[in-house]
């Protein structure tokens, strides 16, 4: 039993998020995102070319920060707060020449505008 029942006599129950319907499958060899009402997205980790950062006024009902994989005449968006998006970003952000003031920059902006972060 958890602090919350003891205290409040029920479960905390967490609500749904728009990001929560993503699934972010990955590998050694690739990213993959499949949402039940888009078509899946998939790209090889040697394929990207370049990664962006891009913000929305979307939310909260859509996801508002896509971190977006391009390459190969492909690519694969990924929403902040989906489950595999800061794993993702772990190995990305280790990239050399990996832009942290862009990060930090869309984070701080609530206007649609797109960072770019990394290009091969």
């Amino acid at each position: 039993m958890g602090l919350w029942t003891k205290i409040f006599g029920k479960e905390k129950v967490r609500k749904t998020q728009p990001e929560d319907l993503y699934q972010v499958e990955i590998t050694d060899a690739y990213v993959k995102v499949i949402h039940p009402s888009r078509p899946v997205e998939q790209i090889d980790w040697k394929e990207i070319e370049e990664i962006k950062l891009v913000n929305t006024d979307e939310g909260p009902l859509l996801p508002d920060v896509w971190m977006i994989l391009i390459g190969n005449n492909k690519g694969c968006s990924i929403p902040q707060g989906s489950e595999g998006w800061e794993k993702v970003y772990d190995i990305v952000s280790k990239y050399e020449g990996f832009n942290f003031e862009n990060v930090i920059e869309s984070a701080s902006c609530a206007e649609n505008k797109v960072f770019d972060l990394w290009k091969k």
